[in-house]
């Protein structure tokens, strides 16, 4: 357990999981040229987010560090408040994302990290298969989402979040996706282990913040975006073995997306409003601890 001095006559006491996610992330900082450190404010506020989600089971921890074969969530980045893109590609679980073509440039602490809306070669390799959780009926994707994609030109366009979605006929595949054009965001296209395009896309107008989905039976699953759990009804089949891409999906390399996301998470099923609160929670106190 690390004790630091917050500069208001009192000591804050940091777990040894949040010490430890804490210290890989100014490391890699450094590593990347800031050797600034993070903000009290910044530090706390993933003290309370990584202590919430260890006490509801969705984070686990071994040898007093974060494990991910204890954890619900078995990758997730926190992609705002460190100095550095780097930084903010740390894995709280899991293996780190593979950052193909991202800049610093593309990186803001309070807001996360952006697409492109001319460059279909920026994207994340989360590096966690879409088969990769034990139980095809246990899945869930979340994102906190700055900002959605906005196509300039008027054009119409799917613009993939998250996904794993490949080019096998008939396979399960399971993707977070909006249609976006110059005027709005059309309707979510969500699959979550299923083939069943017949009922993927919902009339649900997206709402920035945060958007997860969770399939936790055979038949149905959940979305949560605006504050709200949506059910809907999409069987489950045999995933397909493909990897999860941020900003990107396998089977159409030409679906840009140009928005922003600050926080992700991939694992097995669980309480999306429970998740909801704590990453909203989270990246509020990061934007309201830096200047």
């Amino acid at each position: 357990m690390a004790i630091i001095w917050v500069g208001t006559g009192r000591f804050s006491a940091y777990i040894g999981p949040v010490q430890d996610y804490i210290d890989r992330v100014v490391a890699a900082d450094v590593a990347a040229g800031n050797t600034l450190g993070l903000e009290v404010g910044v530090r706390n506020a993933y003290d309370v987010f990584i202590r919430d989600s260890i006490n509801v089971g969705d984070l686990g921890t071994s040898g007093g560090v974060l494990s991910q074969a204890n954890s619900i969530i078995k990758a997730s980045c926190i992609m705002a408040g460190a100095r550095t893109l780097a930084g903010a590609l740390v894995p709280l679980v899991g293996a780190a994302p593979t950052n193909f073509n991202f800049v610093a440039g593309d990186y803001d602490r309070k807001t996360g990290l952006t697409g492109s809306a001319i460059n279909n070669t920026k994207y994340l390799n989360a590096n966690r298969n879409n088969d990769a959780e034990a139980s095809q009926n246990s899945k869930h994707y979340s994102l906190y989402v700055s900002s959605f994609p906005i196509i300039p030109d008027g054009a119409t366009q799917s613009c993939p979040l998250i996904a794993a979605f490949g080019t096998t006929g008939g396979a399960s595949y399971s993707q977070i996706v909006v249609s976006a054009s110059s005027a709005n965001q059309l309707p979510n296209q969500i699959l979550v282990r299923s083939n069943s395009t017949s009922t993927s896309s919902q009339s649900i107008t997206p709402a920035t913040g945060f958007i997860g989905t969770s399939r936790a039976s055979s038949s149905t699953v959940t979305l949560r975006n605006n504050n709200t759990n949506t059910s809907i009804s999409q069987a489950s089949a045999a995933p397909a073995s493909e990897s999860t891409l941020l900003f990107q999906r396998s089977l159409n390399p030409g679906a840009l997306t140009a928005g922003r996301l600050a926080f992700y998470s991939i694992g097995e099923s669980l309480d999306l409003a429970l998740l909801d609160a704590r990453v909203t929670a989270l990246i509020n106190a990061i934007a309201a601890a830096i200047p």
